[in-house]
């Protein structure tokens, strides 16, 4: 079984070398020392959460703490196209099953789209709340997926912010179930931010598309299936990561 994952600071890991000791404690050190009741001898590994990957051995449990031997450091490097998942607000909690798997899969960052067939609205305090639940669930799934690098959660967009990243963006893709274009053909930038739009339950509004193709988006397809707000944008990124980061 793979070891499990720990968050620590960016100071933390500052002056961790190859043989250096080092003590998780916190939050992180009690999960480890008391939850997980990790015992002297086991493997686990320390990210800082932008690239950083440390691979430790306990060799002491303490209160809520951990104290390790650092076996070995290494950096993930960020790649040069970043995948930016924005997924339409969506009711059951669909839109956090999609960024979760997400993640898991290899996001870069989520935005968050008020789209105008979104049921769930965001308004007020229930917004930053949601922003901040979002954090969670991405957060999690980098933990159980074993990542270096947390995915960025941006701020809720609306219609005209999701224009202007489409503007700013290297290529941008709307899934649609109508659309000709396959998602499995399509070539990607080198470089630059990859969009990806997904819509809620009822679908990308035939306004929204409209105006995200004028603005420069391809109208992609995955295939002959339907499928649901929480799997379409999971499944067009793994098509994506399979065509370029899994090669």
């Amino acid at each position: 079984m793979t070891a499990p994952l720990f968050f620590v600071s960016a100071e933390q890991l500052a002056g961790a070398r190859q043989g250096s000791g080092l003590m998780l404690d916190g939050p992180e050190g009690r999960h480890g020392a008391t939850v997980k009741r990790l015992g002297v001898g086991e493997q686990v590994l320390l990210t800082d959460g932008v690239g950083h990957r440390v691979v430790a051995v306990v060799e002491g449990v303490g209160a809520g703490q951990l104290h390790l031997r650092v076996q070995a450091i290494t950096q993930e490097l960020q790649p040069d196209s970043r995948f930016v998942l924005i997924q339409a607000l969506a009711k059951g909690d669909r839109d956090e099953q999609a960024i979760e798997a997400a993640t898991e899969i290899g996001v870069d960052e989520v935005v968050p789209w008020q789209a105008a067939r979104s049921i769930v609205i965001w308004r007020g305090e229930r917004a930053a709340k949601s922003v901040r639940k979002w954090e969670s669930v991405v957060l999690s799934a980098t933990k159980q997926s074993r990542r270096t690098r947390v995915p960025l959660v941006s701020a809720p967009a609306d219609h005209v912010a999701v224009i202007h990243r489409i503007k700013g963006a290297a290529l941008a893709l709307v899934l649609h179930e109508e659309a000709q274009l396959p998602l499995a053909g399509i070539e990607l930038p080198k470089s630059g931010d990859v969009l990806l739009i997904v819509g809620p339950e009822g679908g990308v509004a035939p306004e929204e598309l409209s105006s995200f193709v004028a603005a420069g988006a391809l109208s992609v397809r995955l295939g002959s299936n339907v499928l649901r707000s929480s799997s379409a944008g999971p499944a067009a990124l793994a098509v994506l990561s399979a065509a370029s980061r899994w090669r």
